[in-house]
Parts: structure tokens; C-alpha cells; sequence
């Protein structure tokens, strides 16, 4: 048996939660060690946000090809895409993520610190690694990220299942390929492939796309983006080996033959190596720790979770402010309460797809105002050749406190976050108005938006002109 090693803090995964846990850790002197079995780089730098908006840009740079007879510019229908050069461009970007994070964390670690090698629990407060290694630690971070859901049933097709954890090692895009799963990671990656040429059919269980849960900026949603794949909802996939060898997806009624399956139906938590048990770790009806999400500290025990192995918010704000929070707590002991920033999600498709706050289905419509703005008349729309969608805004009808939106929107990552500093704020829809916007600009469609909702809340300024503000 190998002799133990005594630290105060053990964090296990150094992702972006565990990263940010051991920037709390490291400054309060307390001996820490980082235990990390895997690829090192983070999951937004490996596999997930940056080479996603990598392959997103150039898609959209592609396809604004469209538009260029309408402005007079010639010649783009002789434009052509060498896909493997592409993904080659895509990786090398990619790869440039991945070495500044490493050059900014591991590489750079004393002697020790980094352990590479998988660990699980062989008692509370004990760890031993799969290389023998024993860590006594006073309290532990679980920071072990999580990975794609592949059905079992879906394994006999495994050569012609992409995931997001393998979709940027593709050396080129395929002829044809189904997305199956239509949340975020679906919906951007799967227009970006049929904006780069690949003949993509779209399904998810759902009967909506992108999380969107107001009906009617997911109608708006369903429209924009079945115009540029097929949208099939509301059935769940089947996989079957066609005649030619390729993959048949059906769907209910509604079947297609493929060269490729683009598996996006979520990502479960890496805990099934930590044996939790030996730990006295309690489990939720999910297999997931019990915790406290404003500690982030699980049951009463010195153990902390963070990031997208606590399966929350697997978002990498979130991941870094959980791993804020439990790295803190890790070091201190004092299981201080933070207060939790309110939620923001955006679906980088074209137009973005953008909720804030609070989910129109989290709402009670008797207390709740909702105002709108249609894209299409918006002349900065109009002039970025992309004036479709819709802006839906919801605030108390009492107060007029600013409660959430959802909207689908070209520039709609800006005007969430505008949003979502309100809400953070506790604005009123008549406090917001009185700020200024700018002409010509998106918010002007949010403005727009905002009008229609103060008119719809009891609460008003003392100003009779809600954008004017008296001394």
C-alpha cells in the first residue's frame, strides 16, 4: 500500500470549474493538489465553445454569399469550400485555445501539484488514484465535467455516430448527416454543416428547439431554422443499417438515410469512477450529489461540486462561478452562501436564440406582463440582410420589475446580456427605458419591446414620459 499524502484541499478535474476552484484555493496558502485523468484544456477550449464558434463563423462567412446579388456584389456564386481545409483551420484555432489554457494553469504548476492519473474515494477525506497514489485531504472539489449521452441501443452504430467530444478530430464533413438532439450543440453545429454544404436533417423528441419555451418565439424559431434543414419534432430517433451501408434515421413517419449520426442529446456527469459511496455521499433520484447550490458544498460533509459534474448549468460562466464558490469554501471551512447570478443562455445559431431570467413556462400568467417586437420592420435588421424573429420581454405586472426574456434574433447575444445585468439589478421596464439607445442598433428592437411591456404593467414612472427621468 502506498504511503499517504496529506493536502488541505484535493480538487478533482481540472476543467474550467476545477481550474477556477484552485485559483480560490492557491492564494489562501493552503496545500492543494489538482487530480485530473484526462485530456487537460478544458471542455470550452477542447470540444465545446470556441471550436464551435470557430466552425460557426466560417459557416456563417460562407453562407453570406446569399445575400450579395441583392447589394450589387458579383461573383459569389463562384465561391467553393475545401471542407478539410476547414476543419483543418478549425482545429489549429482550437489547438491555439487549448495551449493558452495549459500555458496558463498546468504548465505552469509547482512540482506535484498535478496529478494525471483518475481518482476515486476509498473512504471520507481518503482518494487513492489509478496510479496508487493515496491523498488525504481535508476537503475535496468534484469538478469532473461530463461527457456525451450515446444510447446503448445506438453502440452497434458506433463507426457512424459523431459526438461533440469527437466532431472536431473529423478530417472532413460528411455528404449527409443527422442531428439528433436540437438543444444548443445540435442547432449550432448542425445549420453550421448545412451552411458548409452537408445535406443535414434535424430531430429531436421535443416539440421545441434550443430550450425555448415561450410559443411563440419558439414558433418563430421552428420557421427561421427549418428553412435551412428539415426540422423533424416531437418522435423520438431509431437507428437502423440501410441497404447501402449507411445509417436509416426514422423518426415516426418521417425516415432518411445518412452517412453520419450527429449524437447532441445532452451530457451526463463523470461521476461513475469516484466510488461516491465509500465517500457517504447522498444521491439525488438522478444519481447526482445532494448540495447546497449557494456553497455548492455536498450534504454536511468537506466535499464541494461544481461545474457540469453537479448537472445544473453546464455552462462555463456557471462552471467558473461554481468553482469560485467551492474552491472558496474548500479553503475556509466557513461554507459562506453566495447569492446566484440570474440565468443566460444563448444557442449561437443565426439568428441567436437567447433566454434570460426567468423561462416563460417558470412564469405565473396572472401576475405577468409580457411585451414583444417583430424583427422583420427593424432597420438595423433590415440592413444586416437578417430581420427575422422575435423579441419577448416579461416583467412583474405590479412592479414592473424586469423578470426575463426569450428571443430568437440576430445580435440577441448582446441584448441578453444588456438584459440580464437588469434583472441582476432588480430594474424596473420604466427604469430601463430611461437609458439611453443608440440609432441605428439592435437594442432599438429591445427598446421597441420594452414600450410594449411598461404599457402593460400598473407600475409606472413618476415621469410621465417613461424615458425621461425628473431631478
Amino acid at each position: 500500500m502506498s504511503e499517504e499524502r496529506s493536502v488541505d484541499v484535493a480538487i478533482i478535474g481540472l476543467g474550467s470549474a476545477g481550474l477556477y476552484a484552485l485559483g480560490k484555493v492557491r492564494p489562501t496558502g493552503k496545500s492543494v493538489v489538482a487530480i485530473d485523468g484526462g485530456e487537460l484544456g478544458t471542455t470550452c477550449a477542447r470540444v465545446g465553445c470556441m471550436p464551435s464558434k470557430a466552425i460557426i463563423q466560417v459557416a456563417e462567412d460562407f453562407h453570406r454569399r446569399e445575400v450579395y446579388p441583392r447589394c450589387g456584389i458579383e461573383g459569389g456564386d463562384q465561391l467553393r469550400l475545401d471542407k478539410e481545409k476547414a476543419m483543418e483551420y478549425v482545429r489549429d484555432l482550437r489547438d491555439t485555445f487549448v495551449d493558452r489554457v495549459l500555458s496558463n494553469s498546468s504548465d505552469n504548476f509547482p512540482e506535484g501539484m498535478l496529478i494525471e492519473s483518475y481518482a476515486r474515494f476509498v473512504e471520507p477525506g481518503l482518494l487513492e488514484t489509478d496510479d496508487g497514489q493515496r491523498i488525504r485531504a481535508k476537503a475535496v472539489v468534484i469538478a469532473t465535467g461530463s461527457r456525451p449521452i450515446v444510447p446503448e441501443a445506438w453502440q452497434p452504430f458506433a463507426d457512424d455516430i459523431i459526438t461533440t467530444d469527437s466532431f472536431f478530430e473529423q478530417e472532413t464533413l460528411p455528404e449527409s448527416c443527422a442531428v439528433v438532439g436540437l438543444g444548443v450543440i445540435g442547432l449550432e453545429l448542425g445549420q453550421a454543416m448545412a451552411r458548409l454544404g452537408v445535406e443535414v436533417t434535424g430531430i429531436d423528441i421535443a416539440e421545441t428547439i434550443g430550450g425555448i419555451s415561450d410559443p411563440e418565439v419558439a414558433k418563430q424559431a421552428v420557421t427561421i431554422l427549418g428553412k435551412e434543414f428539415p426540422i423533424w419534432l416531437g418522435q423520438p430517433a431509431e437507428l437502423a443499417r440501410a441497404e447501402d451501408g449507411r445509417i436509416r434515421v426514422s423518426a415516426g413517419e418521417c425516415s432518411v438515410v445518412v452517412d453520419k449520426v450527429f449524437a447532441s442529446l445532452g451530457r451526463q456527469p463523470n461521476l461513475d469512477r469516484l466510488n461516491l459511496a465509500a465517500a457517504g455521499v447522498p444521491l439525488d433520484e438522478r444519481g447526482i450529489p445532494v448540495y447546497n447550490r449557494h456553497t455548492m458544498q455536498v450534504d454536511n460533509l468537506p466535499i464541494y461540486i461544481a461545474g457540469d459534474a453537479d448537472a445544473e448549468r453546464p455552462l462555463l460562466h456557471e462552471a467558473g462561478y461554481e468553482g469560485r464558490i467551492a474552491g472558496h469554501n474548500a479553503a475556509t471551512g466557513s461554507n459562506t452562501a453566495f447569492q446566484r447570478k440570474p440565468p443566460l443562455n444563448i444557442v449561437f445559431s443565426d439568428p441567436n436564440i437567447v433566454q434570460v431570467g426567468k423561462r416563460f413556462d417558470e412564469l405565473d400568467p396572472e401576475t405577468t406582463a409580457v411585451g414583444q417586437m417583430a424583427i422583420p420592420p427593424v432597420g438595423r435588421a433590415l440592413i444586416l440582410a437578417n430581420n427575422k424573429g422575435l423579441i419577448r420581454v416579461y416583467a412583474d405586472k405590479a412592479t414592473g420589475r424586469m423578470l426575463g426574456a426569450e428571443m430568437i434574433c440576430v445580435r440577441g447575444e448582446h441584448l441578453g446580456h444588456l438584459l440580464n445585468w437588469s434583472i441582476d439589478e432588480g430594474l424596473t421596464v420604466g427604469e430601463l427605458l430611461q437609458k439611453p439607445f443608440y440609432h441605428p442598433v439592435m437594442e432599438e428592437a429591445l427598446q421597441a419591446a420594452l414600450y410594449d411591456l411598461y404599457h402593460k404593467v400598473d407600475a409606472k414612472n413618476d415621469s410621465p414620459i417613461p424615458e425621461l427621468q425628473p431631478l
